[in-house]
């Protein structure tokens, strides 16, 4: 279907690649927009990690937003309380990634292209230390 595009479509106001934009994470919002998501990928590799945190008994709960700007996947250690830490992809943020992790305080802990070294640092496992 992408191939049909006629002349008088492309003439319309900025005709785009569905297929393409699905590809760079970017899926079509009700208001006629694009929004940011989290691909199935990221999905499992951000699950990988709250799940063997929830076995740990860090965290208990998690909330996940999606906006036309940014996806957020936010980590609760009550349900009641503010996020202690979110997980987000913003949209072309080309420099610093579009991948960061951010604390409850708001700092940013780490930035990056790929999501498993960015959520690596909310996975600190101990190291043995022979003596």
């Amino acid at each position: 279907m992408d191939a049909e595009v006629t002349e008088e479509n492309q003439s319309a106001a900025g005709v785009v690649s569905l297929a393409a934009n699905q590809r760079r994470g970017i899926r079509p919002m009700g208001s006629g927009g694009f929004g940011v998501f989290f691909d199935r990928h990221e999905l499992r590799d951000i699950f990988d990690l709250y799940g063997r945190k929830v076995a740990d008994g860090e965290w208990r709960d998690y909330a996940i937003a999606m906006t036309g700007q940014k996806a957020v996947f936010s980590i609760y250690r009550r349900t009641a309380e503010t996020p202690l830490y979110r997980i987000e992809k913003t949209r072309e943020a080309r420099k610093q990634g579009a991948y960061s992790v951010v604390a409850a305080t708001g700092l940013i802990l780490k930035r990056g292209h790929d999501l498993k070294r960015v959520i690596g640092v909310l996975d600190k496992r101990l190291k043995l230390v022979s003596s």
